[in-house]
């Protein structure tokens, strides 16, 4: 896969490196005020400054963050983590304007909006929430609720299939 960032020098006048140096200068640390800041105070499209800020704020992730994700997947739960681990691969994937955003209790995949929750619903399935109003319900693809309006109940690595990655893709083509 190529680098998004390859003209970002020529576009920006900077590296990557060196807008990490501004954004830490200025001590923001939500996405939301880093992508505002960049476009306001450097007149950045939105497409840089979503990708810098996604960037940087993987780069500087907390090691709270890390132990949500261990946490949810601890004990019992354990052997579901390849699968969490199989949907945020793909996901992030897809483009550098995902984030991956640990909770308490779930993983929210974000682009624009939420369009993705990854849930260890119990020890023996990971829930998969996805936004795709207005898709059927099927035997596989069960209605949600107002957070992620369909879900996927997935209790092996294998049954992150092709269906699978194709109703996440859709739900991230459509934030």
């Amino acid at each position: 896969m190529s680098d998004p960032f390859t003209n970002l020098l020529d576009k920006t006048g900077k590296t990557m490196p060196e807008w990490f140096d501004v954004v830490a200068a200025t001590g923001l640390e939500k996405h939301g005020d880093i992508v505002a800041f960049l476009k306001a105070e450097h007149g950045m499209t939105h497409g840089f400054a979503n990708g810098i800020a996604l960037q940087y704020r993987a780069r500087h992730e907390s090691a709270e963050d890390v132990d949500l994700i261990s946490a949810q997947y601890a004990g019992a739960k354990a052997g579901l983590r390849p699968i969490c681990d199989a949907l945020t691969d793909a996901a992030t994937a897809f483009g550098p304007d995902v984030a991956v955003v640990p909770k308490k209790t779930s993983i929210s995949l974000r682009r624009h909006q939420q369009f993705a929750v990854i849930t260890a619903a119990s020890a023996k399935r990971v829930q998969l929430g996805v936004q795709l109003k207005g898709e059927p319900v099927t035997e596989r693809l069960v209605a949600g609720d107002s957070m992620c309006s369909r879900r996927v109940n997935l209790a092996s690595i294998a049954d992150v299939d092709a269906e699978v990655l194709g109703w996440l893709r859709q739900a991230y083509d459509r934030n």
